[in-house]
């Protein structure tokens, strides 16, 4: 998600609270919202850095969505106005005409709360802000958008597991995908304990669960992985030294990281990741916490490409799909923040 600006250097100074999205419209077959599924009519503004948007840029890949639904890459390092398009020529997004996320957001309301976060979509013809829905949207890629999904597009969000689905991303939500965050900006000893316990108490239950069955749900790679993947990916990079999740580092659970290597070695995840961005992000945006802005030289990242043997429990990644192809060479992630 992300909001940044003035709010950085509070991060760890005050209670952490993860705002809900504001603009909660949802972009559909049936426009209910007034927003239509349309190939070429919306931009996803993301960035590569924030485990909430990488849920969708995962999302887009193993859809085959990339002709139908653009996609604009935010600088990881934003300013006092947040997410920026300084990676493009001449700072401007080549698709919006815009420099800051943010007036996407100002052309859809003036004094709207919550900030300026990702993943964002954009209606391009109106340059408004569409939804910043990060909890919907990938659902609604999966279900809404497929009448534009490529042929063998694989399905993430099958109805007959969906109760199932639900319940495991609810938990993980709750203990991991926010609770590294709120260990991580914690103001107090007592609150980060809870929320660092919390975080490692869902991790073991997940452990044995893993170590019997290839995906968290089914046989097949579900909406579930991928919002597992997003957190565990940036685990020993960010959360384990910057947010102190450090009871133990992912490289040392091996069932967990067995898992997490076997998804970043398959098409549309490991190759939508940029650690350099992850890494420049959390320690040089997050000023409250890391004040002298210093990035890390490690983790050794070697081992993301070592053999997993997860195939061994069976699973079909992509059930009755294809993997995607690879991706877009004006999106392909650079050298350096490849393992």
């Amino acid at each position: 998600m992300g909001s940044a600006g003035d709010g950085n250097s509070a991060y760890g100074q005050k209670a952490f609270k993860r705002s809900k999205s504001h603009f909660a419209d949802r972009v559909t077959a049936d426009a209910r919202d007034g927003w239509p599924v349309e190939a070429g009519r919306y931009r996803l503004v993301v960035s590569r850095a924030c485990p909430w948007a990488s849920r969708a840029v995962i999302s887009r890949r193993l859809l085959g969505l990339e002709d139908a639904l653009s996609m604009g890459i935010a600088d990881p390092i934003q300013d006092d106005r947040s997410w920026r398009f300084t990676l493009d020529p001449d700072g401007l997004d080549p698709v919006l005409g815009i420099r800051h996320l943010s007036e996407a957001y100002d052309r859809r309301e003036s004094d709207y709360p919550g900030g300026v976060s990702v993943p964002a979509l954009v209606d391009v013809p109106s340059g408004k802000l569409g939804t910043n829905d990060y909890q919907q949207l990938t659902l609604d890629l999966a279900t809404e958008w497929t009448a534009l999904h490529r042929e063998g597009a694989p399905d993430l969000y099958p109805t007959a597991l969906r109760d199932e689905i639900d319940t495991v991303m609810a938990e993980v939500y709750e203990d991991v995908n926010n609770g590294v965050y709120r260990a991580g900006f914690a103001t107090g000893q007592e609150e980060y304990e809870e929320a660092c316990a919390g975080v490692f108490r869902r991790l073991d239950l997940l452990t044995p669960r893993l170590a019997r069955q290839r995906y968290l749900v089914g046989d097949t790679i579900t909406e579930a992985d991928i919002r597992l993947f997003t957190t565990l990916v940036r685990f020993d990079a960010v959360y384990h030294g910057h947010f102190k999740c450090n009871r133990w580092k992912l490289t040392e659970n091996e069932v967990l990281w067995a898992y997490v290597r076997d998804l970043y070695q398959t098409p549309g995840f490991g190759d939508t990741v940029d650690f350099d961005h992850i890494k420049r992000h959390y320690h040089q945006v997050h000023s409250g916490i890391n004040p002298t802005g210093i990035v890390p030289l490690g983790p050794d990242l070697s081992g993301w490409l070592t053999p997993h043997h997860r195939e061994e429990l069976g699973g079909r990644p992509f059930g009755e799909g294809t993997p995607p192809g690879p991706p877009p060479a004006a999106e392909q992630v650079p050298e350096r923040g490849r393992p």
